[in-house]
This record gives structure tokens, sequence and C-alpha cells, in this order.
């Protein structure tokens, strides 16, 4: 099958970290390596963002990148890009006429506005996955949300106009059906994590307690609350990964911010951003702490908590989108309310306490990442569904799960 992945700010080559760098980099990444070794020709169409790459690259695991000219070849913030998407579309009707395809699986929203203008030129079906709503992030970021005012009736319409919808989350579905999605069109197909490169590993550690949040530094993630939480635990130190690369953390403004709230707080000793890590790395740093943390304010998916628990490191994340389905209170780690820095405190300071409670969340963690997470789990599941659209069949129900539940881990 001839499977075009469109992901138009999210380069799966992009280095992970910066403001618009982050999970779905690595899905559509992980994505389209899991379907290329299944068999597939998968191009990945992403904006040109550097002037002097070339056309078209190939992946080390064998898929194609192609960079496609939308706007001016440098990097924009991601919330800028809607004026370009004519442009993106064009481009895409052309490739497809020239090289048709099977199946377009989109990735965010404005990839599906030019996913589907270009699809009804040359009768290709189209997959999307929003990765983020529209609906969700106003209603936690209020007037302070950049996303283009035209975001949210455009993501309705898209509901409409794709012939399937993949949801990451259970959670998902439920806003997707409140936004006028029409019955039966979601699937829920998780994101997955490398579990070969995540895992436990024996780290010699002679030091504080650890605390370790790796991701992107934006202010939603509430890296601000795991502060003023480790604020409240003597001696214990946070590991921040993310951002940009170590030598602009200083003029960086999430760094900054960063920064200024551990001295508020009297803990900029025991705060350290690392900024960006190398995702090979991660692991290894992942092995080093007591606890990952995980709270942002919404959260579509969230591959942290994944990629911890597969590293066998207990996870203490927020009651939010997908981590109500990956973290299981009790079993592989604990829940609690976004901005909520008091209950982030008192869960910390309970798993940092009891290391046999540490290990047992591990374990657990460990064996649902196994059952439910692997990426070629997530890529059979997402073959079934092209198959499906590719075939003109009927959607499965709403919701429908196209995983494996991981035993131990139900609710």
């Amino acid at each position: 099958m001839r499977i075009a992945l469109v992901s138009e700010h999210a380069n799966p080559l992009a280095e992970l970290g910066g403001v618009d760098a982050g999970g779905q980099n690595v899905h559509v990444a992980a994505l389209a390596a899991g379907l290329t070794a299944l068999g597939h020709d998968v191009t990945v169409h992403t904006r040109r963002d550097e002037p002097d790459a070339p056309d078209r690259l190939r992946a080390p695991e064998g898929y194609a990148v192609e960079l496609v000219p939308a706007g001016p070849a440098t990097r924009l913030p991601k919330d800028d890009l809607l004026p370009h998407m004519p442009a993106f579309a064009d481009h895409l009707a052309a490739r497809w006429q020239e090289e048709p395809v099977d199946v377009a699986h989109a990735h965010f929203w404005m990839s599906g506005l030019a996913t589907v203008s270009a699809a009804r030129r040359v009768d290709v079906p189209v997959v999307q996955t929003f990765h983020a709503l529209g609906t969700v992030k106003r209603r936690h970021q209020g007037e302070r949300d950049p996303s283009p005012r035209t975001r949210i009736p455009l993501e309705r319409r898209l509901c409409r106009d794709a012939d399937r919808v993949v949801a990451t989350c259970t959670d998902e579905v439920a806003e997707l059906v409140a936004m006028g999605m029409p019955p039966g069109r979601a699937t829920v197909i998780p994101c997955g994590v490398d579990v070969d490169l995540f895992r436990p590993k024996a780290v010699r550690r002679d030091c504080r307690p650890r605390v370790l949040y790796a991701g992107r530094i934006v202010e939603r993630k509430g890296i601000g609350n795991v502060i003023e939480a480790v604020a409240q635990l003597p001696g214990v130190e946070l590991v921040v990964a993310g951002g940009p690369p170590p030598e602009q953390l200083g003029t960086d403004p999430d760094a900054q911010r960063l920064r200024a709230v551990a001295a508020s707080f009297g803990v900029d000793d025991r705060v350290t951003l690392l900024g960006a890590v190398p995702h090979e790395r991660l692991p290894g740093l992942m092995c080093t702490a007591d606890v990952v943390v995980s709270v942002p304010w919404y959260e579509p998916f969230g591959i942290l908590p994944v990629e911890a628990m597969a590293c066998g490191r207990p996870v203490v994340g927020s009651a939010v989108g997908g981590l109500l389905d990956t973290v299981v209170p009790g079993v592989t780690g604990e829940l609690v309310p976004p901005r909520r820095p008091d209950l982030l405190a008192g869960c910390l300071r309970t798993l940092l306490a009891d290391e046999d409670l540490r290990a047992r969340y591990g374990r657990a963690g460990r064996r649902r990442a196994l059952a439910g997470y692997r990426w070629e789990q997530v890529a059979a599941s997402t073959e079934a569904l092209y198959d499906e659209v590719a075939a003109g069949g009927v959607p499965a129900a709403v919701g429908a799960t196209a995983r494996a539940v991981p035993a131990g881990g139900a609710r």
C-alpha cells in the first residue's frame, strides 16, 4: 500500500524539545517506521522550513520525507501556518496526481485541511488524527490561546469531511462527539513507545532523590507547578530535559520563566534545566530518576508517561486526556488534578519515601507498556484501519479500541 502521512509542522526528522517539536514528531516518525516495516511504501509530507534542505530525504528506517514548499522556507510558529495551507494542498494534489496513493493520514488540524482539499481532487480516502483539539486548548488557555480564531469551526468541519478519525485516547472521543463528529467516525489507537529503546537499566546514582520531567517546557505542561511542589520537599532535586539546545537556555523565554519560578520558591539550586536531550539518551536519563512527572494542564495523549513506564519508572501525572488511559492509579503511578502542586507534593512525598512501592509501580508500568503500547501494535492497528478505509468499509463503533488493554491495568 502507498501511504501518505501529512504532518505540516512536525517533521519526523526534527530535533525534539523545541516549542513545536514534541510528541507529534515522535508519533509520526514511529508510525512511518512501523508501517514501512510492515512492507508499505510510506512518504511523510512536512513543510519546508530550511531553504537549503533537499526536496526529499530518506529516513534510516526506510520511509521518505518530502519537504513541501508552503510559505517562507524558515521556521515559523505552527499557529502562523494556516495562510500557507492552500499552497500545501496544491502541492499535495500535484504529487498525488503524479504518484497516486492509497490513503492519506493527516496529523494535526492544519494538515487535515490541506489533506482533505488535495484528496478531493484525486479521490484519496483521508484519515485524520488531531493530536490536540482547539476546544480543549481554548477551555484551558482562554484568551491566551494563540491558535487562529477559525480553528474550532474548521476542526468541526474536519470531523465531517475526513473518512475516519483516529483518536489517541477515550477522552478525545467524547470531545469529538461534542464537536459534532458523526457517530461511528472515530477509532481509538494510542500513541506508542519503542520498548527496546525505552527499557529498565541499572544506574548507579548516589545523590539526593530525583524527580524528572522530559518534553517541551511551555507553560501548559505544568512544569511551574512541579517546581512549586518540589519546593515543599526538602532535599529533592528536579531535572528538566527539554526546550532549546543547552547553549540557548540563557536566552530562551520559557527557560527564563522556569528559572524565575525556581528562584521565587528558593529552589534554584535544586532545579536543573538540561535543555534539549537527544531522544536516544532519554531512557538512560529516565532510569536515573526516582519518579517521572507529567502534569500538564491538558494533554491529548502524552507520550512521556508511557516512555517512563517502559523504563520501569513510577509516574505521577495529571488526571487529564490520555493520561487517564495510560497511568493506572495505585498500579503504575498516581494521578492528581492539574494545577495542584500541593497534591502533587503529597504524591511525590509518599513515593519518594517508599522504595518498594516505586519498584512495584515500575514493574507494573513496564508490563503495561509491553502489553498495549508497543509501536508494532500501533502500526498493525493503523494498517488494519487503512485497509478498511481504502476498501470503503463500514466505520468501527465510536470509541472502538484498536489495541489490547494491558492485563492488570484495565479500569
